[in-house]
């Protein structure tokens, strides 16, 4: 693969399989953990345990996980969680954070691309009550890009404002005049 990073972006979003497996480090998913304001008595979800990264760090016994891996797919999950975590697959994130938000918990947060931060997203958080209270942008050295800590939280005000206009009216840059080049 090419070190040009949008030659790199551009291999990753033509390719035919999607890789999705990133498992997270332990001493990351800890971090991310003691992001979440948790209460007692919170149900904890891991949508996708895999090696346990997030789920045996949790604190606290009441929680609960899905893993395709074991058939337990986070699609069929019904349960009714106060804080879902996790590190999600990107190449179904529209779908992940639609069925996120059908669960309705009080805390949703994942470890994402920075690329897969959106404002078209956000607002998918936004219109369901969900505000962007933290943010964390990190670097995991064998992963492609920056990666980010984001934290949603049900009737809270986000943290950031994304504004969707697209400005056009780019004022024209000064026509660069040529320089001789003495000759010796």
């Amino acid at each position: 693969m090419s070190s040009h990073p949008s030659l790199s972006g551009h291999k990753i979003k033509q390719r035919k399989v999607a890789k999705d497996v990133f498992i997270t480090p332990k001493e990351l998913a800890k971090s991310h953990i003691d992001m979440i304001d948790g209460k007692p008595d919170d149900i904890w979800l891991d949508p996708c345990k895999n090696d346990g990264s997030y789920y045996d760090q949790f604190p606290t016994e009441s929680k609960e996980y899905c893993e395709i891996l074991e058939d337990k797919d986070f699609f069929l999950y019904d349960g009714s969680p106060d804080i879902i975590i996790q590190n999600p697959p990107y190449s179904l994130m529209d779908k992940w954070i639609k069925k996120n938000i059908e669960l309705k918990p009080r805390v949703i947060s994942f470890l994402i691309g920075l690329g897969n931060l959106t404002a078209r997203r956000i607002e998918m958080f936004e219109k369901a009550g969900y505000g962007l209270t933290k943010l964390r942008m990190l670097k995991v050295w064998s992963w492609f890009g920056m990666s980010v800590l984001v934290v949603f939280e049900k009737d809270k005000q986000s943290i950031i404002e994304c504004d969707r206009k697209v400005y056009r009216d780019v004022p024209a840059l000064p026509v660069p005049v040529p320089v001789p080049v003495p000759h010796p």
